[in-house]
């Protein structure tokens, strides 16, 4: 076994993705869906975009709030799955070490941004449908650039501390990450030092962030529900509802796929460790693919200006 000073003197300067150790035959079957996936969220969000950004109708805090969802998303694909195809597809393996740790950067700060927008459009449903006299007062555009800076801040903020501490372990001859992603627990239990804090600071940061965000939401629907069964006039409670419709089909998807993903790592020693890896690709997939397909769909100022959007192509 080396020694503890052969380890110090080759520290390591990249680190090698291994998709899949024990299914890596999976890679190849799974490319053509994940393509197919990745061009589909790249896609619709794009369309969504430039849809909000063209049709004047469109430039109300709501759409822009959107418009910030579906910034995230792309942002989110971009920095996960061309490196994770590029993986199945070269066998482009190696990471450089910086790279590394600004992917575990994007991912945790944008997926807890993710989190923290949801709240934000939660609180707008809220006052649309309990204070919609104030709500032209409340929900300004001042309103969504504050709650833009407020996001982005308090996500970096909180996020920026998780690639730090790891980045800052000495990492002394073992580079082979078995997951598809630079994930902070995937990467620091490479590490040869200590990483009790560095996974305690994750824990604490990410239950905090997430589960606030989670709490408000709750909070905001539990209003938006005692105010909806309030209305006696006919047929407009569903109306009312119908108007959260489409962001509460998004938190279902963005907090199911997340809950699959935590409930799995729990239960590691019982599933095979493939699966949550897997589970981790498709969470960086299907919600960015479906978001922008379930308002396109349910709402009818936004499927009206993809439609004009389409005929001036």
């Amino acid at each position: 076994m080396a020694s503890h000073g052969n380890y110090t003197t080759a520290p390591v300067s990249e680190f090698l993705l291994i998709c899949f150790p024990n299914y890596q035959s999976w890679q190849h079957w799974l490319s053509l869906p994940l393509s197919l996936l990745f061009l589909l969220a790249m896609g619709a969000n794009a369309t969504l975009l430039i849809t909000i950004r063209l049709e004047a109708s469109l430039h109300e805090p709501m759409y822009y709030l959107l418009s910030l969802l579906s910034l995230l998303d792309m942002v989110l694909c971009l920095t996960v799955i061309p490196k994770v195809l590029a993986i199945f597809w070269f066998d482009l393996r190696p990471i450089s070490f910086s790279a590394c740790f600004l992917q575990m950067f994007i991912m945790n700060c944008f997926l807890a941004m993710e989190s923290c927008t949801f709240m934000v459009m939660a609180y707008d449903r809220y006052v649309a449908i309990c204070k919609p006299l104030h709500y032209p007062f409340i929900i300004t555009n001042q309103f969504v650039a504050r709650a833009t800076i407020f996001v982005v801040a308090r996500n970096a903020l909180a996020s920026l501390p998780v690639p730090i501490l790891s980045a800052r372990l000495r990492y002394c001859a073992e580079n082979i990450i078995k997951n598809c992603i630079c994930t902070n627990l995937s990467v620091s239990k490479l590490s040869c030092d200590d990483i009790t804090f560095n996974s305690l600071y994750q824990f604490m940061a990410g239950w905090t962030l997430l589960g606030a965000d989670l709490i408000l939401i709750i909070l905001s629907y539990s209003f938006i529900l005692k105010a909806v069964l309030r209305i006696k006039a006919e047929g407009a409670a569903a109306k009312a509802l119908s108007t959260c419709g489409s962001h509460f089909i998004l938190i279902l998807f963005f907090s199911t796929v997340l809950l699959v993903l935590v409930i799995t790592n729990l239960a590691r020693e019982r599933i095979p460790p493939d699966v949550p890896i897997l589970l981790n690709i498709l969470h960086h997939l299907i919600p960015p693919a479906l978001n922008p397909i379930v308002y396109g769909v349910r709402t009818k100022e936004i499927k009206q200006g993809i439609q004009k959007l389409l005929r001036r192509l």
